[in-house]
């Protein structure tokens, strides 16, 4: 069994409280999810916020998508618009809402530190990638308890998972409208198998959040056409190219084992978003299932790129597919959504195997850095002051090439998924 050294888990800020705030949370009608209670009509007595989606599953008529492979930029905006400009847009019901939320959340107190006054920066070179110092994330994160080798593992109600963060960490209930619009609640009842958005009480970035699929039915962490046709719908929710979501296996750097997406609002484009993409044979050059299948082009992490025709659902299903075909043959991999859901690049990885087996090289494990979806896609989160003042493009480079697979093994798991 391979390994990395562990730490116990940090609870979340809803179970570190003391028996005198949990007494007063109570007065203010707050409460574990986990003592969420279901009636007969699967209701229960809890309401929280409700945020519905426009339900996309049969047609999503799309704009051009931003990312073209242009290494020099990446237009701020969609200029394939009837106006000619989107900036005139305004905000969606949904940036609005989670903005909202969330700074709600921020004046309340409710995370760990307050990740707008870490220092960003974007590293000198072709490629862009951006470096933030998080020293909050190197003292005050949630460590991993799991095996680093084992993509699926079953659900442990003993550890750490997010029925047992408080609903005040909620910024809402995610679920579709069947009149096929979008809208909000502000109190609405909990159903059951309810998703739920919550805050992450260790932020990356502005806005960070956490979508956790039917929250009560405790899923493990692994994907499958629904639950990846839920983060697409998500992330089309959003008209902010700004706003990312991206998932992690185990195995790839997830530290919870409660399955859950993360999203924020990176006010840059990602340098993954730049890099060139090729078909990956002749047969994949045409449309399968209304989805285009690429590999991205001089990057160094070898990934597959998702990009949606006018189906969103036979996209998640694409993207399903090759996840469970990953999963089942316990292969590691982060998937990053951009474009608001037209997007998406999938990277089977072995860094964390490598690093088990001491395979990666000193300087390289020294920066703390953990290569997760958003890394991986070209922002790195530093907890030391040195490493991001002297972080150059070639370094960052040399550390994320240590993520990929081989050429040969990245052609095996090709044809894994699409034999």
């Amino acid at each position: 069994m391979l390994t990395i050294t562990r730490v116990p888990t940090v609870l979340s800020l809803n179970q570190l409280d003391s028996p005198e705030k949990d007494a007063k949370k109570a007065d203010k009608g707050n409460f574990g999810l986990k003592d969420i209670v279901l009636n007969e009509e699967g209701l229960a007595d809890a309401r929280l916020p409700l945020y519905y989606f426009l339900c996309r599953k049969t047609s999503f008529l799309s704009k051009k998508v931003r990312s073209f492979g242009d290494l020099q930029t990446v237009p701020d905006i969609d200029q394939d618009s009837s106006s000619g400009d989107e900036s005139d847009q305004p905000r969606s019901l949904f940036d609005h809402t989670l903005l909202a939320e969330w700074e709600n959340k921020f004046e309340e107190g409710l995370f760990r530190y307050d990740v707008t006054a870490c220092q960003t920066k974007v590293i000198p070179g072709d490629y862009g990638f951006v470096a933030q110092l998080n020293e909050g994330r190197a003292t005050k994160k949630r460590a991993t308890e799991f095996r680093v080798d084992k993509v699926l593992q079953d659900f442990d109600d003993s550890k750490f998972n997010f029925t047992k963060a408080g609903a005040n960490e909620v910024l809402f209930q995610f679920a579709p409208n069947p009149n096929e619009e979008s809208g909000f609640e502000e109190a609405a009842p909990v159903r059951g198998a309810a998703s739920m958005v919550l805050i992450n009480v260790s932020p990356i970035e502005y806005g960070h959040c956490l979508l956790v699929p039917r929250i009560t039915d405790r899923l493990p962490q692994r994907v499958d056409h629904s639950t990846a046709l839920l983060a697409l719908q998500m992330a089309a929710e959003s008209n902010n190219p700004y706003f990312r979501i991206g998932y992690n296996s185990l195995g790839a750097y997830a530290t919870i084992n409660h399955l859950h997406f993360q999203g924020y609002y990176l006010m840059a484009p990602f340098p993954v978003e730049r890099a060139p993409t090729a078909p990956l044979t002749k047969l994949m050059k045409r449309r399968r299932a209304d989805c285009i299948i690429s590999r991205l082009q001089q990057y160094p992490v070898r990934g597959l790129v998702f990009e949606i025709g006018k189906n969103l659902d036979a996209m998640a299903g694409q993207i399903g597919m090759a996840c469970e075909v990953l999963q089942t043959n316990n292969i590691p991999f982060n998937l990053f959504i951009v474009d608001c859901g037209k997007r998406v690049f999938l990277f089977p990885q072995c860094y964390a195997e490598k690093q088990a087996q001491g395979l990666v090289p000193e300087e390289l494990l020294d920066t703390g850095v953990n290569p997760a979806a958003f890394e991986i896609c070209g922002h790195m989160v530093l907890k030391r002051s040195d490493d991001y003042v002297n972080l150059t493009e070639e370094f960052t480079w040399r550390l994320l090439a240590e993520v990929s697979l081989t050429e040969e093994r990245f052609q095996e798991v090709v044809k894994l998924c699409f034999p």
